[in-house]
């Protein structure tokens, strides 16, 4: 049996979360089913007990598995959402070069995402954006004209405010990509997207005076998803994602960060 002292334990505990993850792409156990025991399990691939308690545990923090007091360990619905849930962290504590690469990836797909809602929302999804862009209308403060009669930034000269836009502002996009009816699309792009930053974007947009471009990007994405217009949406997208993107690198380099 090898040995799991040392530094052979990573590599012995890895082929035990790697055994564990074939016999569920295999077959051998599905979405809902008990897994063997971890005695039976250890047994098998000839390793410890305690080297498969450490592939089980970390299969458990990503969702793969979930552990039944009483009744032992069993794989999860395998929800995409469950799987990348870890994966959420990336945005929320990326910064630099690293938060720019996480921008580069959402110019990727957020275009596409939003393309492909244009085809594919239903009345019902169109209803609950309007809803958000709404709310993100009545909660910003547009320095350019763009206000509305009435509204103003909650708690303007707080971060209240912004907080309250930022988190209109991300359901918007992620009810946009939940539109598209991609689960794993959906989980991908909630993982990059971060409430934290888009209070940062927004607050240096109101203290540039630039939010009312904000609100002009959101409208025209909105009104292509109407439209039912794929080619539309892209574009609006995209010009949304840059926006943010280059307003990063000026940031960045402002405040002596990597923006290269």
């Amino acid at each position: 049996m090898p040995s799991d002292s040392g530094g052979e334990r990573t590599p012995v505990t890895q082929r035990a979360v790697e055994r564990i993850k074939a016999m569920i792409s295999g077959g051998e156990v599905g979405p809902g089913e008990r897994l063997p025991t971890e005695r039976d399990l250890s047994a098998q691939l000839g390793v410890s007990r305690s080297s498969m308690r450490e592939a089980i545990r970390a299969l458990t923090t990503l969702g793969v598995l979930e552990s039944r007091h009483g009744a032992g360990v069993y794989v999860t619905a395998l929800r995409p959402a469950d799987l990348l849930e870890t994966f959420s962290v990336l945005a929320e504590v990326s910064q630099g070069h690293t938060l720019l690469e996480v921008l580069q990836v959402r110019r990727m797909l957020e275009p596409a995402a939003t393309a492909l809602a244009a085809a594919r929302a239903d009345a019902r999804d169109l209803e609950r954006i309007g809803a958000l862009l709404e709310h993100m209308d009545g909660t910003a403060a547009m320095d350019c004209g763009g206000l509305r009669a009435g509204a103003r930034l909650v708690g303007e000269g707080s971060d209240g405010g912004v907080l309250d836009t930022a988190g209109a502002d991300l359901g918007f996009h992620q009810a946009i990509v939940a539109s598209t009816g991609n689960a794993t699309l959906a989980a991908i792009n909630d993982g990059l997207s971060s409430r934290t930053f888009n209070a940062r974007v927004w607050a240096g947009h109101r203290e540039a005076g630039l939010t009312a471009e904000l609100h002009e990007d959101h409208e025209r994405i909105h009104e292509a998803l109407v439209a039912r217009d794929p080619d539309a949406a892209r574009a609006a997208a995209t010009v949304h994602v840059l926006r943010v993107e280059r307003w990063l690198r000026t940031d960045l380099a402002r405040s002596g960060g990597s923006g290269d």
